[in-house]
């Protein structure tokens, strides 16, 4: 029998508390999962695409099912074929994410029909959490430590101190 492998994608720039929480919950779903740190060419990243894997590495350091890596100029699907992966995961936080993850879905039953996507909704705490909010407040100088991990928050504030 095959291992159930998954594979929760996006960019984590940086990883948040309900990227966290999804990751903790699907790691239980799974015998693997991957955490995909893609690269999109077009933005510029608060974190180079290394860092966020390293520092992914360290605060998921006591799950041993889960494994980190990073793609650039890949699509999902390609990646999933890659590491052997059946399911993607996706966090929802409310009607507008479903909305946009749908789309992706679209294309993604399109182009590899063999892979399901699983949906697991944000719990109440991190509705409201996201990169780009934390990113924000980083530029405003404002604590993010209830929004992101402790490592995160540490490797973000030794970073604007630069």
């Amino acid at each position: 029998m095959s291992d159930k492998i998954g594979l929760f994608t996006g960019s984590f720039d940086p990883l948040t508390n309900g990227h966290l929480d999804v990751i903790k919950r699907a790691s239980q779903l799974f015998d693997v999962l991957y955490v995909g740190v893609f690269v999109n060419p077009h933005k510029e990243g608060l974190l180079a695409s290394s860092e966020r894997k390293r520092l992914i590495e360290e605060v998921v350091a006591d799950m041993p099912t889960v494994q980190v890596l990073v793609a650039q100029d890949q699509l999902v699907v390609d990646v999933a074929r890659e590491i052997g992966a059946s399911y993607l995961v996706r966090g929802l936080r409310n009607g507008m994410d479903l909305e946009y993850e749908s789309s992706f879905d679209f294309y993604n039953r399109e182009l590899a029909p063999q892979l399901e996507t699983i949906y697991l909704l944000a719990k109440p705490e991190y509705k409201f959490v996201s990169s780009s909010q934390v990113r924000e407040l980083l530029q405003f100088h404002q604590d993010i430590r209830p929004y992101v991990p402790e490592i995160i928050s540490k490797e973000l504030q030794k970073n604007e101190k630069k």
